[in-house]
């Protein structure tokens, strides 16, 4: 597969927000509960420093997208956050992987000197093991930060990479 990774643009808002509501809907990585709707998704993707979304090149489907932007303001807006989302028929095809690459290189091109992902939930171990391989530095871990859908809690794992 052929992927292509490209700016957001408003054509994509149905297949991207679907794709985001999935891992919404999984209730195990974002810590968003509301789904996105045609009216606020136009809104969250486009107030994004970037929105990055992957196509397929020889079908033209999306296959996944992130969102970057600013972790904080001020003194400590050098650092920014990212989101992955990966359309669930085509996970475990290193799209994630592509996608982090991509966001690693434009947070850089942006002026960020830091990318932090602050809520890796402990069982997402996928994202766990990339982020390591990638070289990002794990920060600890948060007891019980992470609210997953059945009600339990589970441990978080901040991690950083700078850029």
């Amino acid at each position: 597969m052929k992927i292509l990774i490209r700016e957001y643009k408003e054509d994509d808002l149905k297949e991207a927000a679907a794709i985001w509501n999935q891992v919404v809907e999984d209730g195990k990585a974002f810590p968003q509960t509301e789904l996105l709707t045609e009216e606020n998704g136009a809104e969250f993707f486009r107030e994004q420093s970037f929105t990055g979304v992957a196509i397929d090149k020889d079908t033209g489907r999306t296959l996944g997208l992130y969102i970057l932007h600013p972790n904080n303001v001020g003194r400590c807006g050098h650092i920014c956050n990212a989101s992955y989302a990966v359309r669930k028929d085509v996970r475990g095809q290193h799209i994630g992987e592509k996608l982090v690459k991509h966001s690693m290189k434009k947070g850089k091109d942006l002026g960020f000197g830091i990318l932090q992902f602050n809520a890796v939930v402990a069982s997402n171990t996928h994202a766990l093991h990339l982020y390591e391989r990638l070289g990002f530095v794990r920060l600890g871990k948060i007891p019980g930060g992470f609210l997953m859908k059945d009600g339990s809690y589970e441990d978080i794992i901040p991690h950083y990479y700078a850029l």
